[in-house]
């Protein structure tokens, strides 16, 4: 007790001084003290350690805060800036994307637009209540590829996907039918996309009357209308397309497959579900409602 008093106010008074009032051996308070900075110096080293795993073992993608929190679940007692600076002493440093934008909405054509019905309430009650969809570019040397993306708002699942060389109406239609045949979602559900011209098409209007699903299109030039799953394809980029060189058409499948399917939506930590990854949050909501 009497070196840790000596050690917190060693910057106001003498060290001389406070070991001859306090009746104490200068050099057992040296000792002490080198003692103290070695047990430091070896807990920083396991940390560092800790972090060097975590970080490669979720393919380099997660930063301080997501460090932090697997941290805490580890059981280490550490703050979020602590961990930044041990994350910049080991050259460790997340995924960052570069900004890059294909235009993939066609909003002039004739089809019918049906009224923004989800109005920016992001917020769902249980999985399979509303869905989002959109259509992003991946850039591949073989030739440019399409993702068609569907997302189930309560869990940020990705529930449907396909990858295609032409943005068509088959595309998005694929990857609604691929959502469905997963879920089996009842009667009701809120769909939402932008209004491009795939998803305004007949064919897939009327495979939303099929499935009993509500249609809702964002306003024309209003991007925060469909920005949770636009979201979604900033960190796919961020994370994959960005730091990947695709080759062959192929090769981005295989990778877009095992990140999406493996990584996003069964590891990938998501702060809006506090820190779970879709399929965790789903796995609770499932247990929680038993």
């Amino acid at each position: 007790m009497r070196f840790a008093f000596i050690e917190a106010h060693r910057s106001e008074f003498r060290i001389e001084k406070m070991c001859t009032v306090l009746q104490v051996a200068r050099s057992g308070f040296y000792a002490w003290r080198s003692r103290r900075q070695s047990a430091q110096k070896q807990r920083k080293g396991q940390v560092q350690q800790q972090i060097i795993v975590l970080f490669h073992d979720h393919c380099s993608r997660y930063g301080s805060p997501k460090m932090t929190k697997l941290l805490h679940r580890r059981g280490v007692r550490i703050s979020s800036r602590t961990v930044s600076l041990y994350m910049r002493e080991l050259g460790l440093r997340s995924c960052v994307s570069r900004k890059f934008r294909v235009q993939t909405t066609d909003s002039a054509h004739p089809s019918p637009i049906v009224p923004n019905v989800l109005n920016q309430n992001f917020v769902a009650n249980a999985p399979n209540e509303k869905w989002v969809a959109d259509v992003t570019y991946i850039p591949c040397r073989q030739g440019r590829l399409y993702l068609a993306s569907v997302m189930d708002l309560y869990t940020r699942e990705i529930v449907g996907w396909c990858l295609r060389d032409r943005m068509t109406q088959d595309l998005v239609v694929e990857a609604l039918q691929i959502a469905y045949q997963a879920k089996k979602p009842k009667p009701g559900l809120l769909h939402h996309s932008d209004r491009g011209s795939q998803y305004a098409s007949k064919t897939y209007r009327k495979q939303l009357e099929r499935y009993e699903m509500t249609a809702s299109m964002s306003r024309k030039g209003n991007c925060y209308d469909n920005a949770v799953i636009e979201a979604f394809h900033s960190v796919l980029k961020k994370e994959l397309v960005y730091v990947t060189r695709f080759q062959t058409h192929a090769q981005a499948y295989d990778e877009l497959y095992t990140y999406l399917e493996f990584f996003y939506n069964r590891k990938r930590m998501h702060s809006a579900l506090d820190y779970l990854s879709p399929a965790q949050f789903a796995a609770r909501w499932r247990q929680h409602s038993a």
